[in-house]
């Protein structure tokens, strides 16, 4: 029977396991001899295939995504053909106005990168100039909506202005002189939902190995150890490398991030103990995240001045999406705990579980709408039925509680069996594929 919820848990978690991922655009503002220059980096895929990012997290949420992964698979000049064509129109969408004078802007292609993992998205720059309006001190530019999100750098002024733009949303005025950058406190809060989404909704490599730490025990303290352990080490290299004191490749990091979680999966698939050398390899792994961590906030940029700030708020931010997925699988299973601890009946439980597995795999359904993927980057399935599924092996612990280790059996062992088996997936994944 275990093996049969090892299965179902696998083959509902792996829907996300090939999700391709959709990036923050880049944008360097800067003023040069009269001529207003952004560089942009960009997905030029999404561009080329005239789709909406809107509230998008993956591509594979777009109804366009076949043409998308097509062009993922383009070497640079080729996907620079199917660019150049749409660029006038992009330009055109940028409304981009310095001292209320609108700024008309030509865009060409700068650099496409080679073709590599398709799974990831890979850069495309774009530069956009316009002539500066006699007189202008200050420049504003709003995104367009389509083009999702973009982190705006003003560039060669002292104290320049750095912002997060959801799609739609305008700058403001910016002085083009400087003098807009974002007191310590700003950016210290505007990167703690930045850290936040790096967990919920986008990590899941890092909710997996959580939920790998929080499927050892029913205990808080072996728990507590772990994550302690976790949370020190990833803040370690994450700062470390923020700092460039140390570098790291994404092709060493990410498959090592993917060992990581079948490493913990499996031990708590052989012992339900805390042994003494479980938290010193958690802190080891810990590192690694740290670093993948980095990546992130690498790519998403840090603002000139106010980099420790925005690297506090990023980490408070991890930590709170990490705290969260603990919390809600706790509520999920702690009934379930409780039967098996005897301090509840088993009826109850059958009825609660079974309806909360109904109600997940319903709301799969009912809320796989394309809005519901444009908000929250992905099909409902992805997010309730390994929900349901976690039920179910809820109901069955509750069913079984007669026999030794009941939810142990079949919900922790099983959960930790579909965790490493998409870890392993995701190794060979990012080694070979």
């Amino acid at each position: 029977m275990r093996a049969i919820w090892i299965g179902l848990c696998f083959l509902v978690t792996a829907t996300w396991a090939a999700a391709h991922e959709v990036r923050p655009a880049i944008g360097d503002l800067e003023v040069v001899n009269g001529q207003v220059q952004l560089t942009i980096t960009l997905n030029g895929e999404a561009l080329g295939a005239d789709v909406s990012l809107e509230g998008i997290d993956n591509t594979d949420a777009l109804d366009a995504s076949d043409e998308v992964d097509r062009l993922r698979a383009l070497e640079p000049d080729a996907l620079r053909a199917e660019l150049e064509p749409k660029l006038p129109g992009f330009a055109d969408r940028l409304d981009m106005t310095a001292g209320g004078t609108s700024v008309p802007l030509t865009a060409s292609v700068v650099s496409i990168d080679d073709v590599g993992n398709t799974d990831l998205p890979r850069d495309t720059v774009i530069a956009l100039s316009g002539p500066l309006p006699d007189g202008s001190d200050t420049i504003s530019l709003t995104w367009p909506a389509a083009y999702g999100a973009l982190v705006l750098r003003q560039q060669g002024v002292e104290e320049p202005y750095t912002g997060y733009l959801e799609g739609g949303q305008s700058t403001g005025d910016i002085q083009l002189g400087g003098g807009d950058e974002a007191s310590g406190w700003m950016t210290f809060a505007n990167y703690i939902p930045v850290g936040f989404d790096h967990i919920l909704p986008k990590g899941l490599d890092h909710i997996l190995f959580v939920l790998g730490l929080f499927f050892l025990s029913t205990r808080m303290t072996p728990l507590l150890w772990q994550v302690s352990a976790f949370t020190l080490a990833h803040t370690i290299t994450l700062a470390m490398a923020v700092l460039g004191i140390v570098t790291v490749p994404g092709s060493i990091v990410e498959p090592l991030i993917a060992l990581s979680i079948v490493y913990v999966a499996v031990e708590n698939i052989v012992s339900d103990k805390l042994h003494r050398w479980r938290p010193v390899i958690i802190f080891g792994f810990g590192l690694l995240h740290g670093l993948g961590f980095a990546s992130v906030l690498g790519e998403f940029g840090l603002p000139d001045g106010q980099v420790i700030p925005a690297l506090i708020g990023f980490n408070i931010g991890v930590e709170l999406g990490q705290l969260t997925v603990i919390a809600l699988a706790f509520i999920l299973v702690w009934y379930a705990i409780r039967v098996d601890r005897g301090e509840a009946d088993v009826a109850p439980a059958q009825g609660l579980y079974g309806v909360l597995a109904v109600v997940f795999i319903g709301l799969g359904f009912a809320m796989n709408t394309n809005g519901f993927q444009e908000i929250m980057g992905a099909s409902a399935m992805v997010f309730f039925w390994p929900l349901a599924a976690l039920s179910l092996l809820c109901a069955v612990s509750a069913t079984l509680v007669d026999q030794l280790d009941a939810y142990r059996r079949y919900v922790a062992v099983p959960a930790s069996a579909a965790i490493a088996l998409v870890g392993a997936y995701w190794f060979v994944e990012r080694v070979f594929l």
